[in-house]
């Protein structure tokens, strides 16, 4: 699977981890930045990383930061974008199975890289399916269409 990556510089190191699990996995990973531990506006990366996966450039994204709160709030700005803070099991798989989330947002001062790892195993497997949440997901786009034209 080809993956966009994102962070800002609170979530450097946690980034290249994750991004060198991925890529030992076989994946692909795209890294929009950060690229060092400079301070940095984490909006600027949250809105590179969705803009590869409105292009169609990227299936998914991860985006990390201090806690994953304000990449998380950026992302859903973006239109056609869902993403979601998940630093648990059931989170992540409701995100995607409930959501069909395709941005998955995780802080580095909230979980250790060995967690996310096993996080992102499963986060790998999960595919949404249509069904009993399918009209909820269209509902929340009719509203986000409602309101970015």
């Amino acid at each position: 699977m080809k993956i966009v990556i994102g962070c800002d510089e609170a979530a450097y190191k946690f980034k290249e981890t994750i991004k060198q699990y991925l890529e030992n996995k076989g994946h692909e990973v795209k890294d929009v930045g950060v690229y060092n531990e400079e301070p940095s506006l984490y909006a600027d990366t949250a809105e590179r990383l969705c803009k590869e996966i409105t292009a169609g450039t990227c299936k998914r994204g991860i985006l990390c930061c201090g806690t994953g709160i304000g990449m998380a709030i950026t992302a859903n700005k973006i239109p056609g974008i869902r993403a979601a803070v998940a630093h648990d099991m059931f989170s992540l798989e409701r995100m995607i199975k409930s959501n069909d989330c395709q941005v998955l947002c995780m802080g580095a001062r909230i979980i250790a890289p060995q967690s996310a790892e096993l996080l992102l195993d499963r986060w790998l497997e999960i595919e949404f399916k249509d069904g009993p949440s399918t009209p909820k997901i269209n509902r929340i786009m009719q509203i986000e269409n409602r309101y970015h034209h």
